[in-house]
């Protein structure tokens, strides 16, 4: 049976990574992380901590290792660039220096991120994987340079990695310091009464290429069964959507009548204008293809926000009525 160690598997990608494997595979699989995961056997280790890493990955003894802790919001990487490099560069090295001390043999998914491709993509022109990497925040740099880790361990070491390059993607389940959730919070709010009919946004001229994380943690099943070790994919549709297009199509499922209002706050220091996914390798080589429809995905993420919000005023009007 093949063992499949995951860290990050308590996060947003992490959790359907989980109930998707546990659906269409027989895979034993086990979590990584500070936290015991609710539901997989864990080996307890901070990414940070070498030693506890070491001793992790020996007691798990993986097949296959999916690697996505990580900090992935960009707004943190400007306010703490030198903790994102050190949990995104420097966990994922330590993660590789236990692999080679416990002499293991695992298939090894990095998961980096359409970030670190950056200014590049000022061209207009869909990124492929031979794009050059302009990543334009700490984010992208930190992933950039996971990216460049792996290929490395690759070639000096022979380390079995498979570079997975997601555009955005989003889904149930995602915090709301996201954009999309950030929008949909909102909207349930105002439908439920709890805020008035403003929405706070921040910069929405960019355009992105959006995927359902359902779609991409799929993606990176086929790709640990189907790829080949060393090479890069990008994972995307193929078709960029305006952040604008997102909250009008958001605000058309909920019926309401609402007023935007750019917030300072929510404004980034710098913003690539258009982000285009070439994914032809994943199609062609693979055999990925996407099954959620963009606004599937929305209408999924709204509920959800309205569920939630249902929830908070449950328990509120039982705290009154107490």
């Amino acid at each position: 049976m093949t063992r499949a160690l995951i860290t990050g598997a308590n996060g947003f990608v992490g959790q359907h990574l989980v109930r998707y494997l546990q659906q269409a595979t027989t895979w034993e699989l086990w979590a990584l992380g500070r936290e015991a995961h609710p539901q997989l056997p864990t080996v307890l280790a901070d990414l940070l901590d070498r030693s506890a890493v070491a001793t992790a990955v020996a007691n798990a003894a993986p097949d296959v290792v999916v690697h996505l802790a990580a900090q992935s919001a960009i707004p943190q990487s400007f306010r703490d660039p030198a903790g994102t490099f050190n949990i995104n560069v420097l966990g994922q090295l330590h993660l590789f220096e236990a692999i080679k001390s416990a002499q293991l043999d695992p298939i090894v998914l990095v998961v980096g991120s359409n970030a670190m491709y950056g200014m590049a993509h000022r061209s207009g022109l869909p990124a492929d994987e031979n794009t050059m990497l302009c990543p334009a925040d700490p984010y992208a740099v930190s992933k950039a340079a996971q990216d460049l880790l792996a290929g490395q361990w690759w070639y000096s070491h022979g380390l079995k990695v498979i570079r997975a390059r997601p555009f955005n993607h989003t889904g149930p389940g995602q915090r709301a310091d996201f954009v999309v959730p950030a929008f949909a919070h909102q909207i349930a709010r105002i439908e439920a009464g709890l805020q008035p009919p403003v929405i706070q946004v921040g910069n929405l001229t960019p355009q992105r290429d959006f995927s359902d994380v359902r779609d991409v943690v799929r993606a990176y099943h086929l790709l640990l069964e189907r790829a080949q070790p060393g090479e890069i994919y990008n994972i995307g549709v193929g078709q960029s959507v305006s952040i604008q297009s997102i909250l009008d199509r958001l605000i058309a499922l909920s019926g309401q009548t609402i007023t935007v209002e750019v917030d300072p706050q929510r404004l980034r220091p710098v913003d690539v204008p258009i982000v285009a996914c070439d994914a032809s390798r994943l199609r062609s080589q693979i055999g990925w293809e996407p099954q959620y429809r963009l606004d599937d995905t929305l209408s999924d993420i709204l509920n959800e926000w309205r569920g939630h919000v249902a929830t908070e005023q449950e328990r509120v009007g039982s705290h009154i009525n107490q």
